[in-house]
């Protein structure tokens, strides 16, 4: 140990071994501080996806409502009662398709302004047991003031508006649940005639909200812009005697802005989105989840890590490049994996400690992607089916929002809508695996067809395709195929839930009047509508044909 030989080596030995700890705890604390900021991106994503989420349920109802109310205002001939009694059963039947294919849909109606018609009230229907809508016996509005925004609030702010509305959650007249309600008025010639509306079961919405989770303690809830709680998994709005309003920073109307706050004296940090029927969606986790107790201990480490870096470096830097090369590899190996690409360039592969921490790195690195793309793949696929889900349908619009935001030249592509049509009479005589059986067939089918483009399950027994390249070029004789396919497969087949009953509509993207992909699916989903009824036409009249001819060979 007196040799200068002796000493160097040993000395060389303990800082080779305290660089190589140094390392190690560099690249522990690398991973805390990654994980840490990972985890508030996975909170951004998480409340991002479940505003898509809610937003294409809001969406829904919405949209059925909207529809609705054109309809309706479309049909009015005239303000007679005979008038009014003939529109009223046209409406009747038209939402009560509408309704069926909405998702958490309580009660929807159909009310006459009394003003307009004393014997002509309107209808509304109710599902309070998940069974089917029956008819229940509208509300007697007359004895309102209805211009009283605070009484019978799906009638009268809709009239005092003047435009369509999401109404707060409310208890809805004599069924005394709670609910959120779309209203929108209607007009003929400049009238006032009544509202449409739909009221969504609260607990519905509920579930929705519950689904969102983070962590172990992590949840969603629902609020206003002001902290006013309309839904919270862990606190009872529903019998509470007063508005709840949550005590943390709202002061920025920024979404996806992180901040923290205290809720029961455990600090918290939340990020929010604004939903499309302006309540905030917000995801909040404890900071001790996100971070654990490595706050203090990273500020230590680094501030130690820093002192021994700059004298390892200054005495390393006269001796040998070999150990830092390695080290400037692994750090920008930790940069890439920082930014998300963990496809790395590590040549280093001594058998030294260096080689077995770069080796080590690398299969992590490489042990990380594999899951991550495994899970990518889970989330974007459709157990039933195997085809892509609603969210790789909405991951799909959005890149192609882009293209259009950003004037991509040349853009062709165009959109199918697909919608079985005796889904709910096979899944109620012959149950719900053969629904099942009825689905794949369908969505089977459309693969087949369209094999060059994606094809998504968009809801429960609709489905959609995205048609560029060659098929779109050849759409028209995909759809001619589609169409042969499904007679000779109903030809072959001898059970209803065999067969391939699908109603259809497609869509090309214009760029002189379309603007976004949503108005490409708008057109397509009202093509498919009018396929349906066009379908609908003409097995009425194929039934009315063979009724007739049975009667004459009697």
């Amino acid at each position: 140990m007196h040799s200068l030989r002796t000493r160097i080596t040993v000395t060389m030995l303990c800082v080779i071994l305290a660089a190589l700890v140094l390392v190690t705890v560099l690249s522990a604390i690398f991973i805390i501080s990654t994980e840490s900021h990972k985890s508030d991106q996975l909170l951004m994503m998480l409340c991002e996806s479940g505003e898509r989420s809610l937003d294409y349920y809001f969406d829904s109802v919405q949209n059925s409502v909207l529809r609705v109310t054109s309809f309706v205002e479309e049909d009015l001939e005239g303000l007679e009662d005979d008038q009014l009694e003939k529109h009223m059963e046209k409406a009747r039947d038209y939402f009560g398709l509408m309704a069926s294919k909405t998702k958490g849909v309580l009660t929807y109606y159909y009310r006459i302004d009394p003003s307009v018609s004393s014997s002509v009230e309107g209808f509304w229907y109710i599902d309070l047991t998940g069974e089917g809508f029956v008819e229940h016996k509208v509300t007697d509005i007359t004895q309102y003031d209805l211009e009283d925004t605070s009484k019978l609030v799906w009638f009268t702010v809709p009239k005092h508006e003047g435009r369509p509305i999401w109404l707060p959650p409310y208890i809805t007249d004599n069924l005394d649940v709670r609910v959120i309600s779309y209203d929108a008025p209607v007009y003929w010639k400049g009238r006032f005639l009544g509202v449409v509306g739909i009221e969504v079961d609260y607990s519905t919405m509920a579930s929705e909200v519950d689904s969102i989770r983070f962590f172990e303690n992590g949840y969603a809830f629902l609020s206003d812009d002001d902290g006013k709680i309309f839904y919270h998994p862990r606190i009872d709005v529903t019998d509470a005697n007063s508005d709840i309003t949550l005590d943390f920073p709202f002061n920025t109307t920024n979404d996806n802005t992180l901040v923290r706050y205290k809720y029961n004296g455990e600090e918290k940090e939340v990020v929010w989105r604004t939903l499309s029927n302006g309540m905030r969606l917000n995801v909040t986790v404890p900071v001790s989840e996100t971070m654990g107790g490595w706050q203090g201990l990273i500020l230590n480490i680094a501030m130690g890590a820093v002192v021994v870096l700059v004298a390892s470096s200054l005495f390393f830097m006269a001796y040998t490049r070999r150990i830092t090369k390695p080290l400037e590899q692994l750090t920008h190996a930790a940069e890439q994996v920082e930014n998300g690409n963990y496809s790395l360039d590590l040549t280093y592969d001594a058998d030294d400690e260096l080689g077995r921490l770069t080796r080590s790195f690398k299969k992590l690195a490489d042990n990380v992607n594999a899951h991550i793309s495994e899970l990518n793949g889970q989330v974007f696929v459709d157990a039933l089916t195997n085809l892509k889900n609603k969210g790789a349908f909405s991951k799909a619009i959005d890149e192609l929002q882009e293209q259009i935001n950003y004037g991509t030249k040349d853009l062709k592509f165009a959109i199918g809508i697909f919608d079985c049509d005796t889904l709910k009479v096979i899944n109620d005589q012959f149950g719900h695996d053969k629904g099942d059986v009825y689905l794949k067939t369908a969505s089977h089918t459309i693969a087949e067809v369209f094999k060059q483009s994606p094809a998504f399950r968009i809801g429960g027994d609709e489905f959609a395709v995205i048609l560029k390249n060659e098929d779109y070029d050849n759409i028209e004789s995909l759809v001619k195929e589609f169409d042969r396919t499904a007679d000779e497969n109903n030809t072959a087949v001898g059970e209803s839930w065999e067969q391939v009953l699908v109603s259809k509509g497609f869509a090309v993207y214009d760029p002189s009047q379309d603007h976004t992909v949503l108005e490409v699916i708008q057109r397509a989903d009202k093509l498919m509508y009018g396929n349906k009824w066009d379908r609908k036409a003409a097995a009425i009249k194929k039934n009315s044909s063979k009724k007739e001819s049975d009667s004459n060979l009697k």
